[in-house]
């Protein structure tokens, strides 16, 4: 079983400044990679306002804050940034032509032995490796949103992954104190196969008028017991993203259960993206934790 130590991170967002500070955390020496500079300051601001949240809970010493944040190199160039790895995660956009391009830079740039891992939520792990010479060892390692604090980590064996591969990154996700749950290369996986119908059904009760933004998320979370409603998740998520794990569902499985509902088509076009562009279902004061439903849902 192969011994990880040396981390690369692509893409500074949110999942990826996460996936880094969690690395980091828990010992590993890390590079996290983003072409442009405003995006890897913002993503190294991140995790040091993440750990500081540690520490105010007491989930950290202040003297961990520096140890960490030492073991962090960010990069703009991916070539640089790669060269030392022997585990790649890409957490770039949910876009199968992204990733596709990255991969095989990736593949051409990473020493010969390194595990490369996507993040995807929804994109086949087998149709990413087919552009690599390593296919063997290619895996989905898909975090939940917010990495510090989420326990699971979908592990997806593509159809030539290895098993060595898959024991190696099993054992990885043990060492970062989470969960892994080894599940089979079909769209969506099993998390987002189950949360994002679930979510565009939500959509399709506002958008036929059964009930309100407000109603709809209330139900799911004093009825079911959901910590958070699914408009409100989907605005956390991002619809475009929404849409885009959709899109795949339905063309990957082929039934019209996964149609997107044309509310959130119509959202994406429109650019209200939820929370990240200010406004979704609900709108979202700059620089403050206060929200309210959008106007046009009022």
């Amino acid at each position: 079983m192969k011994n990880i130590n040396q981390v690369s991170i692509i893409g500074a967002g949110t999942m990826g400044n996460g996936i880094a500070h969690v690395f980091a955390q828990y010992g590993f020496n890390v590079a996290l990679i983003d072409i442009d500079e405003r995006r890897l300051k913002n993503g190294l601001k991140n995790i040091e306002k993440n750990i500081d949240r540690q520490i105010l809970k007491d989930q950290l010493k202040d003297s961990e804050k520096t140890l960490i944040l030492s073991r962090i190199a960010p990069f703009n160039n991916l070539k640089d940034g790669v060269a030392w790895a022997n585990l790649v995660i890409e957490a770039a956009t949910e876009n199968y032509e992204v990733k596709k391009n990255i991969f095989q830079e990736i593949d051409d740039s990473a020493p010969k032995d390194a595990i490369l891992a996507t993040n995807t939520s929804s994109i086949s792990i087998t149709k990413i490796a087919a552009v690599t010479q390593r296919a063997d060892q290619i895996i989905g390692m898909h975090f939940m949103n917010p990495v510090p604090i989420m326990k699971l980590v979908e592990v997806i064996k593509g159809y030539a992954t290895s098993q060595a591969t898959v024991s190696t990154i099993k054992k990885t996700v043990t060492d970062l104190e989470k969960i892994a749950v080894e599940v089979k290369d079909y769209p969506g996986f099993t998390a987002n196969r189950i949360l994002l119908p679930m979510i565009n059904e939500a959509i399709f009760t506002l958008f036929e008028g059964v009930a309100g933004v407000s109603e709809i998320d209330a139900v799911m979370k004093l009825g079911m017991a959901h910590p958070m409603g699914p408009l409100q998740l989907a605005d956390f998520i991002g619809l475009d993203v929404c849409l885009s794990v959709m899109r795949v569902l339905q063309e990957g499985i082929g039934d019209d259960k996964y149609r997107p509902c044309p509310l959130l088509v119509n959202m994406v076009a429109a650019g209200h993206l939820g929370k990240k562009t200010g406004e979704g279902f609900y709108k979202y004061e700059h620089h403050s934790k206060d929200f309210t439903v959008s106007k046009q849902f009022d």
